[in-house]
This record gives C-alpha cells, sequence and structure tokens, in this order.
C-alpha cells in the first residue's frame, strides 16, 4: 500500500531514489513539478543520479544541478537549450515512437517514475492528468512510482488509471500545473497558415505540433465541419474548435467521436475544457504514434514544422546553427502515417527565412537583410527525415507538393517557395 504524506517536506527522497538510479517524469504541463523541485533540493542527499527529461515548460532543472545530476532528453526544446548549450544535457537521436520500447526493454531504464495525478473517483482511481505518452511504459518497469496528486489537475479519460496499490508515495498537493501559453503568430505565419488551411478538407483528422503555427493553422479552421484529431498533443485552439462544434471526429475512421492524443500542453483553459470531458481521450505513445492506426485514419492530414528544408525535401528538425533545439520527434510517423492515409497530407509547414541569429542555412545571407532561407541547397544539420518521406512543404510563398516528383521537379518547386531575396543564391547553388 502507498506511503500518504499530506505535504511534501515530509517526503525524503534518498530513500527511494539510489545513486545510479534513472528517474523519468511526464513532460511539459505533466510534470510534477512539487516532486521535481523536492528532487533537485535533495540531489546531494540522493548523490549520482540520472533524469530522463522531455520538453519542459518550467524551469525547474537547470545547468547547476549537474553537480549531482546527469541528464538525457529526446529533446532540446524550451529550457533543454540552456542545458544543451551548458554541455549538461545528452540528447537520445531516437523516434518519439520507441521510447515505450526503449523502456520497456530496459534499454532505456527507468528506476523511479514520478507521476502527476487528478485526485481519485469514487472508486479509488486517479487518472493520468495531462499525459500518458511513454509515462504508461515508465510507470509498468519501474521499481518505485511516487505520485503528487494534485486537486487542479484534470481527471481526464483514457486507457490507464492507477489507484493507492500501483503506487508507492503519495503526495498531496494543490498548485496550478505548468502552463504553455498561446504564442500569438505573426504576418509570415499567418500566411503560411492560409496555405495549410486551404489544404484541408472537412472531415480530416489532423495532427498538429506545438508552436505558433500550428495554434495559427488551427485557428483558420473555424469554417470546416466534423474535424478530428489524433495527434501526439494538443494545446488551447483544438479546445476552442471542439467548443464552437467544428472538431467532433465524427467522421473519424479509428476512434470516431474522440479527440485523442498523448498530451495536454496548453493552459488553463485546455485543463478546464479537457476535466470529465469523453471527447478527449489520452492515449499513450503506442497508440497515438501507431503506424497501422495513422494509415487506417482516413484522410489522415500531418502538419509538422522543421528548422530547415532542403531543395530535394530531406528535412532538419533538430539543429540550428551548431545548437541542438528540436528533435527527431514523431514527425517521420505522422508523416508516413499521412501518406499511407487514404487521402492524407504529409505536411511540414515553416517560413521561409528565419533571423540570422536563429538558424544557419548554406545559402548565402545577401540581399535579405538579416535573415536566412530556411530553405537550403544543403542542410546544416542531420537528416531527421529523409526526402523518400518529403510530402508537402508549405511556406507563406506557397505550397510545393513533392510527392512522386524528380529530383529536379523538386528543385524547381522549392525554389518557388523559397524567399525571392534568397532564389538567386539558391539557384547558384544548385549549378556548383
Amino acid at each position: 500500500m502507498a506511503e500518504i504524506l499530506d505535504r511534501i517536506g515530509r517526503l525524503d527522497l534518498a530513500a527511494h531514489v539510489r545513486p545510479g538510479d534513472t528517474v523519468v517524469w511526464g513532460q511539459a504541463c505533466a510534470e510534477p513539478l512539487t516532486l521535481t523541485e523536492r528532487l533537485m533540493e535533495q540531489r546531494a542527499a540522493i548523490g549520482g543520479f540520472r533524469c530522463f527529461v522531455g520538453a519542459p515548460a518550467s524551469g525547474t532543472v537547470r545547468p547547476e544541478h549537474a553537480d549531482h545530476v546527469s541528464f538525457l532528453s529526446y529533446c532540446g526544446s524550451g529550457g533543454n537549450r540552456a542545458m544543451h548549450r551548458a554541455g549538461v544535457l545528452d540528447i537520445l537521436p531516437v523516434h518519439y515512437s520507441t521510447l515505450p520500447d526503449l523502456i520497456e526493454s530496459r534499454i532505456l531504464p527507468v528506476d523511479v517514475a514520478l507521476v502527476q495525478l487528478s485526485p481519485a473517483d469514487a472508486a479509488g482511481r486517479h487518472s493520468l492528468g495531462l499525459a500518458d505518452e511513454y509515462l504508461s511504459a515508465a510507470i509498468d518497469r519501474a521499481r518505485v512510482v511516487i505520485a503528487e496528486v494534485n486537486d487542479q489537475v484534470p481527471w481526464t479519460r483514457g486507457t490507464r488509471t492507477l489507484t493507492a496499490a500501483d503506487l508507492d508515495v503519495i503526495v498531496h498537493t494543490s498548485r496550478p500545473p505548468a502552463e504553455i501559453l498561446r504564442n500569438e503568430p505573426g504576418a509570415v505565419e499567418e500566411r503560411v497558415a492560409d496555405h495549410v488551411a486551404d489544404l484541408v478538407d472537412d472531415g480530416a483528422t489532423l495532427q498538429l505540433g506545438l508552436g505558433a503555427l500550428p495554434e495559427a493553422i488551427v485557428a483558420r479552421l473555424a469554417d470546416r465541419r466534423d474535424l478530428g484529431v489524433h495527434s501526439g498533443l494538443i494545446g488551447d485552439t483544438v479546445a476552442d474548435l471542439m467548443e464552437a462544434g467544428v472538431i467532433t471526429g465524427a467522421r473519424k475512421t479509428v476512434d470516431r467521436g474522440r479527440t485523442v492524443t498523448g498530451a495536454l500542453m496548453g493552459s488553463s483553459r485546455l485543463f478546464r475544457y479537457a476535466h470529465r470531458n469523453p471527447a478527449i481521450e489520452l492515449r499513450d505513445t503506442r497508440h497515438t504514434h501507431d503506424p497501422g492506426v495513422l494509415a487506417a485514419q482516413e484522410r489522415f492530414v500531418a502538419i509538422n514544422s522543421a528548422i530547415e528544408v532542403d531543395l530535394s525535401g530531406q528535412i532538419n528538425a533538430e539543429v540550428a546553427r551548431g545548437s541542438y533545439v528540436g528533435a527527431v520527434g514523431g514527425a517521420i510517423d505522422f508523416l508516413r502515417g499521412a501518406a499511407r492515409s487514404r487521402g492524407g497530407l504529409p505536411i511540414v509547414a515553416l517560413t521561409s527565412t528565419a533571423r540570422s541569429g536563429t538558424a544557419r542555412s548554406g545559402t548565402a545571407e545577401s540581399g535579405a537583410g538579416n535573415t536566412v532561407s530556411r530553405i537550403v541547397a544543403k542542410l546544416s544539420g542531420p537528416v531527421s527525415t529523409p526526402r523518400a518521406d518529403a510530402g508537402i512543404i508549405v511556406t507563406e510563398y506557397g505550397v510545393a507538393d513533392l510527392r512522386g516528383r524528380s529530383l529536379d521537379e523538386r528543385r524547381a518547386r522549392m525554389l518557388a517557395i523559397a524567399h525571392p531575396d534568397h532564389r538567386p543564391a539558391l539557384e547558384k547553388e544548385c549549378h556548383l
């Protein structure tokens, strides 16, 4: 039976975390903040251990904590960028969909799982609240499971619940979960969003990434009917369109009538909407990223982003100016699923340029002020998605459908959606 604590001050993590252990917790809004803060406070008493951290929505983990802790992540987003720049974050460059299997096989061992749960229902069951993702695999493989039961975490539907019998320690708290607030898109992002929205028909099922651009795209779909969602994450704008009756899931082939996601990554507005909402279902990565499930979903539209795309369709979603700022992530799973889906669309959307301090390309900067092209002759980072999986690339200058196109045809189409100021340099590099 779980040890139940009424306040965090009574929790001695050194009694549960051993030197050499790997500790895992929910990412972004699902981070059990009280537990992770306590873990960092008590790191010296525990001794050397490792933490696997996902995409952060808080500043709990900082470079100075590396005095007793080593850090590993699949991504370099948010606060992880500073960690990587400081040389204290190692990167696991794997497809996001493989994380549960890596955990289950103990290739990525998990000794202690920290989870944030909703209060129990009348049957004594806690929901996972804000994320399932790879947490289910971590819970199943961990030696110790420590739960923060937060009365401000929504009760969400899913295939996994936990009772006191599944937990080793329970700490009761009351605090707002970490939030990811909306970033207002700029004029360029809005033009990209317009082009993507034009591709989405009534009845399509959407997968969306995180950030201002995906939110802008979803906002432009308010006049569609019976859209569905099957995604690794959802934000506030999905809640807006569900409430407006635009996202109903009524035409989904799989999980009809339900918005399926691995995680809620938004604000308290999204959390309130998801509370006891039977139309939203949290599932683990083995379902949200399953290639068979994705391919079976008719009119599946995968919308992902990139740091840069070369003229043949190769995509770098990981490294900008030598810094690890992105991830391999789940893009290739969703793009392949959309490519196999009947009526599906594998889309990568990005602005044609970035500020010169944000991204590096193999393209000359002359003629375009302080920007660099994100459509490049040669990637400056790794190939996160190979050109064989390239589908539809969208910038503010239009749509380049690369499916079934030769290299020469691809170059012409990609040049047409590059920023006009960068096209001459790109064309020149094509012939070197």
